[in-house]
């Protein structure tokens, strides 16, 4: 098989570019990076949906460990068909890194938290990230926090509150299950940071193979349990794990990392903003949830603060070149 071996990627840091993507962002459609970005959300969407579906018959480790196994297996077809990847050993460092917090505890604490609290919630408490992202963007990938950016944040912020203040009072919220979605969403953040260095260099489904299968090994003490568990869940329940490692995990952690390599990671962060509305709809359709009519000027806010998050700051000719 063929190696993915490259040069060493530039350095990254404050003030620091961006490095060319693997194979390179020329002849890449404008298109296709924004419709990665969108399969990702709505697979993203509706996983909060099948997790919350999916509580009543496995814990959060068990059903962590099983939707790992299943997203490495078919992350390993598709690449390994594309070549054997060889990180250094510092992109080995981030990679553990990001299989241990994303895949591993991001899902176990997410799991957990919704056990607790409803879909919706879970949906627009990770909306912290976003923050999180553009911060630590600013600080160690040398992104620049325009005021685009800075203004489409605190309008998706405030449809996020929006939606949070229309759905207050759910009798299924306690303190644990927001400090552990609030967990999820800053381990999230912190790997997003790491991931954008890396797939500079190796493809996207590679990181996304090897960082889902560190998750995987790390989940693997609740083997026993998942097998119980397997043992005694309806024949649904089981094709709706198996679709969240597929599609919310095979497919949409490599969307969503292809998206990374021709996005900021702090524009392409902003977006999952859409993932509440989107969440609470779904909801609404398969657990019979209705979102109140706040929720609905929320969702309005966040398409707004997105779009506003995308636009460029127009760059004076006098002040294009450098002095």
């Amino acid at each position: 098989m063929t190696s993915t071996t490259a040069p060493e990627p530039a350095a990254t840091g404050p003030g620091a570019t961006d490095p060319a993507p693997s194979g390179s962002a020329a002849g890449v459609p404008t298109w296709l990076p924004l419709a990665a970005v969108a399969t990702t959300l709505v697979f993203w969407a509706s996983a909060f949906v099948a997790i919350r579906y999916l509580g009543e018959d496995f814990s959060a480790g068990p059903l962590s460990l099983g939707r790992l196994l299943v997203g490495a297996a078919v992350l390993g077809v598709v690449a390994l068909s594309r070549g054997v990847p060889r990180p250094t050993r510092r992109e080995w460092v981030s990679l553990v890194a990001i299989g241990v917090l994303w895949f591993g505890v991001y899902n176990v604490a997410l799991n957990e938290g919704e056990t607790r609290v409803d879909a919706g919630t879970a949906a627009m408490l990770i909306q912290l990230s976003p923050v999180l992202i553009a911060a630590l963007a600013a600080v160690f990938l040398g992104e620049r926090f325009t005021t685009y950016l800075a203004l489409g944040l605190a309008l998706a912020f405030a449809g996020v509150g929006l939606i949070s203040i229309s759905t207050d009072g759910a009798e299924s919220r306690d303190v644990l299950g927001v400090a552990l979605v609030l967990l999820a969403a800053a381990v999230y953040s912190v790997s997003l940071i790491l991931q954008k260095p890396l797939v500079a260099r190796l493809q996207p489904v590679h990181v996304t193979w090897l960082a889902c299968t560190i998750g995987a090994v790390v989940c693997l003490p609740f083997a026993p349990a998942l097998l119980d568990e397997l043992g005694t869940a309806p024949a649904s329940s089981v094709w709706w794990l198996v679709y969240l490692g597929i599609f919310p995990t095979a497919i949409a952690f490599t969307t969503y990392a292809f998206a990374l390599q021709h996005m900021s990671a702090s524009s392409l962060g902003v977006t999952t903003y859409l993932v509440p509305p989107l969440t609470i709809l779904m909801g609404w359709l398969a657990l019979g949830e209705t979102p109140p009519t706040m929720a609905y000027a929320g969702g309005v806010l966040c398409l707004v603060g997105v779009a506003v998050a995308r636009r460029k700051p127009r760059v004076r000719a006098d002040a294009a070149a450098p002095a």
